[in-house]
């Protein structure tokens, strides 16, 4: 009886991961329908090769450094429980893989390449699995000292402040450090409008990674037993608010629209396990309206050239659903409870830290060593590329 539980825990996690892995697919055509069409072929490889360097990374450094364990005993170990283990290993993994993804967005349209890929690299390697290892796997003695001075741990269940306010706030650093696109802001500081190349590809990006999200929070559970449809109607409520928000807040205008779900499901991920479907439609609210300020302000008032708007979507919307638990979790409000908002605050505010200070580092000794940003010639002639010559001088 017991193998064949574990065999349906290995089946719920394997069909989560390929669930998570075809959201990948939504990031490249959400970025493709955003970016210049010069630049299409280019993001679409880059998002492959990123999954690809993600996955030898994470495989050999990033998922010991998180969970302390390695791949490297024999088949009959690794076959054990159905190889739950190794799917457990694959789900995981198209988390850490959504740090390039989302970070990819936001350098779009001037980043090298190869740099790119060392970055990539890095991150999924060292960056991201250690707050992976604090939040989810109690490293270091955070959540302990949180739930002594505060009675709670931090509480992300599915990756709000763990996945997408880390990949947000380390593309706030490469963005940075890259520079505005070439032609972008006048020297007075007026923005020169670059419209999204083909809202059709955006909109189907984003109808790819909202369907795909259910796998996302749902199947965070781990295990069949821990399924909760709370999660799943947590998941569509919040992202009808975010759509709702976004479509009133943006002004109609179809590229906040088709990023408003996404806002709002970026912000329910924490808490989606313990908030009620209202709390959960707060939170997408809340999230549609932010995301639709903040990337005003970037572009506009900041001079921030985040293509995408990837700080905004996960860095700012994932760390108001990381507070949000905090919140809308309080019993107070129709949650579950056992959470503290202090708690919450901290936790978030330590990913945010590790974030900025692990991206600066990375992107800033690859400036150094590397460069990371195309020369204004080959920034200029991406049109004419080649897709042999994309490893080199593609202008993403």
């Amino acid at each position: 009886m017991e193998t064949l539980v574990s065999a349906s825990d290995v089946l719920f996690v394997l069909l989560g991961a390929i669930m998570v892995l075809a959201m990948h697919a939504g990031f490249a055509f959400l970025e493709v329908g955003t970016v210049r069409k010069k630049n299409q072929v280019n993001a679409l490889v880059k998002i492959m090769v990123d999954f690809s360097v993600s996955t030898v990374a994470y495989f050999f450094i990033g998922y010991s450094i998180a969970y302390g364990v390695n791949f490297f005993s024999g088949a009959e170990v690794l076959a054990a429980k159905n190889g739950y283990d190794l799917v457990k290993f694959f789900f995981l993994l198209t988390f850490a893989a959504a740090i390039p993804a989302i970070v990819s967005g936001g350098i779009a349209e001037r980043a090298k390449f190869n740099p790119q890929l060392a970055a990539t690299f890095a991150l999924v390697g060292f960056v991201y699995p250690f707050f992976e290892g604090i939040a989810w796997n109690n490293h270091y003695g955070f959540q302990d000292w949180l739930l002594l001075n505060y009675g709670a741990k931090f509480h992300d269940f599915a990756g709000s402040v763990v996945v997408h306010a880390m990949g947000g706030w380390i593309a706030l650093a490469a963005v940075i450090l890259l520079g505005a696109r070439n032609g972008r802001y006048a020297k007075d500081g007026r923005l020169h409008a670059y419209p999204p190349s083909n809202i059709p590809f955006l909109a189907l990006g984003a109808w790819i990674l909202t369907v795909g999200w259910f796998g996302f929070n749902v199947m965070s559970a781990q295990a069949i037993q821990g399924i909760s449809g709370l999660v799943a109607v947590n998941s569509l409520m919040a992202l009808v608010g975010g759509t709702l928000a976004a479509l009133i807040v943006g002004k109609n205008d179809p590229g906040f629209v088709h990023n408003g779900p996404l806002a709002g499901l970026v912000a329910v991920c924490a808490g989606s396990d313990l908030m009620h479907p209202l709390g959960a439609l707060a939170t997408g609210l809340v999230a549609g309206a932010l995301f639709v300020w903040a990337f005003n302000l970037t572009q506009n008032r900041l001079k921030i050239d985040d293509v995408l708007g990837v700080w905004p979507l996960h860095g700012l919307c994932g760390a108001w659903g990381g507070v949000a638990v905090g919140v809308f979790g309080a019993t107070a409000l129709g949650g579950l409870g056992g959470i503290s908002l202090m708690a919450q605050i901290l936790g978030t505010g330590l990913g945010v830290i590790i974030a900025l200070v692990g991206g600066a580092l990375v992107y800033g000794v690859l400036k150094m060593l590397m460069g990371i940003r195309l020369s204004q010639e080959e920034e200029f002639d991406g049109a004419d590329l080649s897709i042999h010559k994309i490893g080199s001088s593609a202008d993403d």
